[in-house]
């Protein structure tokens, strides 16, 4: 009589219920290392678009760009970071760029919206608590309105 080959059902079952364990502690730590990624992405955004909004003000306050006296100063849009602004000193009238695109919300999942509409804007005139849009853009914020990692809702980063 030849000796049966392959695995017992007893075998299966722990090789299963093992894969089982396995699978139920790597998935959640998956799902959070994809969350601070995104976040991380979410960080940087912010910064290079908060980054572009203050060299805006700051080439309107030297005189560099055009500046009507009635304006705050800040980019109308965020589409104008990416469009540029004449260099009043530059003798070439070359244009002054401050983002060379504007980075999507990261936590945002609609594919279908432009970069600019991702995020929530925060004109000069508006509250620090009750931001709103207006006649510039002051500031930007994640219109995500879950928790990050830390506590905080992405809103308030």
């Amino acid at each position: 009589m030849k000796p049966s080959r392959g695995f017992t059902l007893v075998e299966m079952m722990v090789t299963v219920t093992l894969v089982g364990i396995l699978a139920s502690v790597v998935v959640p730590l998956t799902e959070m290392a994809v969350r601070r990624a995104k976040e991380q992405e979410l960080r940087i955004a912010l910064r290079e678009i908060r980054t572009a909004i203050d060299a805006y003000k700051r080439a309107g306050d030297e005189g560099r760009i055009h500046r009507s006296a009635t304006t705050t100063g800040y980019p109308p849009t965020l589409a104008a970071l990416v469009e540029g602004a004449v260099d009043l000193r530059d003798p070439g009238r070359r244009k002054i760029f401050f983002l060379r695109r504007v980075p999507r919300d990261p936590m945002n999942a609609d594919p279908g919206l432009a970069p600019e509409a991702t995020w929530g804007k925060r004109a000069y005139a508006s509250e620090a608590d009750r931001p709103r849009e207006g006649d510039d853009v002051y500031d930007v914020y994640s219109l995500s309105g879950r928790p990050g990692s830390n506590g905080r809702p992405y809103q308030e980063w």
